[in-house]
């Protein structure tokens, strides 16, 4: 995965936080509202299952193309950085994920 991609279009996404609704499909979901955001990103989250569970490879990657894209435009909106997500994936390099979920338990 290349970072550069990842912050070019996070960088856009928070370019988008103040611009006009009628002019950025991103613009309007931040007008609506966390509620909306959170939508699209339960409703790209079912259609990447969906995808999946129909075994078509384009279908899947342009599904979680959705789904990543949608995920990000919910950080921006947070005042998140997609940055801080990579730094999560790499602090859990080299960590076994039934280690990495015992250790959520004791938190």
């Amino acid at each position: 995965m290349s970072n550069d991609v990842i912050n070019q279009v996070h960088e856009v996404l928070k370019s988008r936080l103040n611009a006009d609704e009628n002019t950025s499909y991103v613009a309007s979901l931040y007008s609506k509202g966390l509620d909306a955001i959170l939508k699209k990103v339960g409703e790209e989250a079912t259609e990447t299952v969906m995808a999946a569970k129909d075994g078509d490879a384009e279908k899947i990657i342009y599904e979680v193309a959705d789904l990543w894209f949608h995920t990000m435009v919910l950080l921006a909106q947070q005042g998140l950085e997609a940055e801080q997500v990579v730094d999560e994936l790499a602090r859990r390099m080299g960590t076994s994920g039934l280690a990495e979920k015992a250790a959520r338990k004791t938190n």
